[in-house]
């Protein structure tokens, strides 16, 4: 797939608060593959129900890895009260998901573990620069605009 490079310098064009979910996993068995890859293709499975149904709210994601052990995403939402309504509705596969790692916890399953953190982040409190790229991160969730020119990273930060 060819991606298109914008030329010149961009930022995000994100309008008010932004929300960023941070979910990973880190595999602490590395020989229990029947412990962790299910929780491993879990991520998978909903990233393509999110994806079938953009009005759930996930903008973008970016699977990245910190380790050989470490995987998580990052992904940009359209909301804190959508990525909430996700997480706790019982007909989505998160909820489901959820319990099966819960239930794994209880019966001493420490074979994965995993996390999340997530940030609101108000508006003026963030700041982009894309220079030459395709668009990526919040630049890819929300669209980019061109920078103005002589308009420095503090003048786009309100804080």
């Amino acid at each position: 797939m060819r991606v298109r490079i914008q030329s010149g310098r961009t930022t995000a064009a994100a309008d008010g608060e932004v929300v960023v979910f941070l979910i990973g996993i880190r595999i602490n068995r590395l020989l229990a593959v029947h412990r962790w890859l299910p929780v491993f293709l879990a991520m998978p499975m909903m990233l393509r129900e999110l994806g079938r149904d953009r009005s759930l709210g996930l903008l973008h994601h970016l699977l990245l890895t910190g380790s050989p052990r470490t995987y998580y995403l990052v992904q940009y939402w359209e909301s804190k009260d959508k990525l909430l309504a996700y997480a706790s509705a019982p007909e989505r596969l998160h909820r489901s998901w959820w319990g099966r790692m819960n239930r794994a916890v209880r019966r001493g399953g420490r074979h994965v573990g995993i996390w999340h953190e997530t940030y609101v982040v108000p508006a003026g409190s963030y700041e982009s620069i894309y220079a030459d790229m395709p668009p990526h991160g919040l630049g890819r969730a929300h669209g980019t605009v061109p920078l103005r020119p002589g308009v420095q990273a503090q003048d786009r930060l309100e804080v």
